[in-house]
């Protein structure tokens, strides 16, 4: 592989005790004018988790994986590790790779579909990062990886594993809620966003859940309620779960890559309290986090890049895989 001299791993970032909490947030809204009371109340979440997002340690741990993947395959590249929000931040990350003579670098990142949020304000924070290096490498962000077998074959896994977990006489009427983070309507590539999501939901729940109910979700909203954003919301389905007789759910995070924070508290303490309440069994999937499978996707579009456009470029579903250069609707091109 030798059109690249080394892997950056991007990010999303996180606080890391609690007095990073609210610089973090205000990191995260800074120009969107979020009332300073909403902020408090999202602070919280992390204060019941001592005040630590698990995404630090999920790339700590993500960064040590491939590390030794690419050594048992004999990939010789350093991986380096910036974040948008909290420290490592991305400019310090690419002026250390400036730094150690980096020429030439893919990025990965831990994001999975296409759209603004997921993507293009990724590229555009490596875009920002590298201008503001003299001498900075090229980065090229790796391909939209949401249908790649390395990261939907370990929710197929994770999916029927949730399933075995419920009570037995519950288990085959069960309901699968795939759920992913909202965006406002009329953010771009919200509608590219909301397809793949779709698309790859119908792939997991024909792979692991055959013959059960399933409906794609959203959650973690966080603009005003005037402005629209995609529905509906986990916590309005289980409402209706309820309402119409259904006994036990599973929770399947497809739009995410690992356990932080939307996950562990959306998800693990105010949906599942929600189903508490209504008296539905409930079950949360796991997302790929470290999973071997997707450790090794990373390796696999690194070479399928440096290969160019006749490689083999592997993808479930039915939307096929997404190219190298994301389309403008991303809102980076």
């Amino acid at each position: 592989m030798t059109s690249y001299d080394a892997l950056l791993l991007v990010s999303f970032g996180g606080p890391e005790g609690p007095q990073d909490v609210m610089p973090f947030l205000e990191n995260v809204t800074r120009g969107r004018n979020v009332p300073r009371e909403r902020l408090e109340k999202v602070a919280e979440h992390y204060h019941l988790f001592g005040g630590v997002s698990p995404i630090n340690q999920h790339c700590r741990d993500l960064k040590a994986a491939i590390e030794a993947d690419f050594a048992a395959h004999g990939v010789d590249l350093p991986v380096y590790w910036g974040n948008r929000n909290w420290d490592p931040y991305l400019t310090d990350t690419v002026r250390q790779m400036a730094d150690d003579g980096i020429r030439r670098a893919a990025a990965f990142v831990t994001s999975a579909y296409s759209g603004f949020s997921s993507c293009g304000q990724y590229a555009g924070d490596i875009a920002r990062a590298r201008a503001a290096v003299p001498g900075a490498p090229e980065i090229d962000k790796l391909r939209v990886y949401f249908n790649h077998p390395g990261f939907v074959e370990p929710f197929v896994e994770a999916t029927r594993a949730a399933l075995g977990r419920l009570p037995e006489d519950l288990r085959g009427q069960a309901h699968v809620a795939f759920s992913a983070h909202s965006v406002p309507l009329a953010q771009p590539g919200r509608e590219r966003y909301a397809a793949e999501l779709a698309d790859i939901s119908a792939h997991v729940a024909a792979q692991a859940a055959p013959g059960h109910d399933w409906r794609l979700v959203y959650q973690s909203r966080s603009g005003p309620p005037s402005q629209p954003w995609l529905e509906p919301d986990i916590g309005d389905h289980l409402e209706e779960l309820h309402a119409a007789g259904t006994r036990a759910v599973v929770v399947v995070p497809i739009g995410f890559v690992s356990d932080h924070m939307e996950v562990k508290y959306d998800l693990d303490v105010e949906a599942a309290e929600l189903a508490a309440k209504l008296g539905l069994a409930y079950e949360r999937a796991a997302t790929p986090g470290t999973h071997p499978r997707y450790v090794s996707m990373v390796r696999e579009l690194l070479a399928e890049r440096t290969a160019g456009p006749d490689a083999p470029r592997p993808a479930l579903g039915t939307l096929g895989a997404r190219p190298d250069v994301c389309p403008a609707e991303c809102g980076h091109a």
